[in-house]
C-alpha cells in the first residue's frame, strides 16, 4: 500500500477513510507518472484539536485546518509556474499528511459536496504538497489546481475550483 494511516478519530474509520486516502494517493501518483510501489505516504485522520495543535507547533498558527502536509525532502520548483522537478533517487518515504475531520465535514457542507469526495480532494492536495507543488505564488497554485482538477475529474469527481 501507498498510504500507511494512523486514525486517530473513530469517525474516519467510519466512513471507510483508510481506502479513501489510498485511493487518492494512488490516483495522484500515477497521473505523475509515479510506480506505486516505490512510495510511501504516512496519513493521520484527526480532529480538529489535534490538527490546531499541528498547525500551531509547525506553522505558527493556533486554528484547525483541513489539511497539513510535510514533505520528507524539499522538492519545490524554483521559478513560478514550473513543476517541481524531484532529484534523482529521492526519498521513497514522501512525507506526511494530516486531515481533519470537523473543517472538512464543515468545508463539504458548505460546499454541498459529499464529504467523501472533499476528503479525497484534500488528500490529492496533501500529495501534490509531498512532491514540491504549492500554491502560494500564482502560477503555482494555477498548476497545482490543474492538476487536482485532472486528477479528481480522472476520479469521476468535480472541479473542487468551479464556481
Amino acid at each position: 500500500m501507498l498510504t500507511d494511516t494512523i486514525i486517530e478519530d473513530h469517525r474516519w474509520t467510519e466512513m471507510g477513510f483508510e481506502a479513501l486516502a489510498e485511493t487518492a494517493a494512488e490516483a495522484a501518483m500515477q497521473h505523475l507518472g509515479f510506480k506505486l510501489g516505490d512510495f510511501e505516504i504516512a496519513v493521520l485522520a484527526c480532529d480538529d484539536a489535534r490538527i490546531s495543535e499541528l498547525n500551531t507547533e509547525f506553522r505558527d498558527k493556533p486554528t484547525p485546518t483541513n489539511v497539513l502536509s510535510w514533505p520528507s525532502e524539499e522538492r519545490g520548483a524554483v521559478d513560478d509556474g514550473d513543476a517541481p522537478s524531484p532529484p534523482e533517487g529521492f526519498d521513497p518515504e514522501l512525507g506526511d499528511i494530516a486531515i481533519a475531520f470537523e473543517t472538512c465535514l464543515k468545508e463539504a457542507e458548505i460546499a454541498g459536496k459529499p464529504m467523501a469526495d472533499h476528503v479525497m480532494h484534500l488528500v490529492v492536495h496533501g500529495v501534490l504538497h509531498l512532491l514540491g507543488y504549492d500554491h502560494i505564488r500564482d502560477k503555482d497554485a494555477t498548476l497545482m489546481e490543474g492538476l487536482e482538477t485532472a486528477i479528481l475529474g480522472k476520479m469521476g469527481l468535480s472541479d473542487p475550483y468551479e464556481i
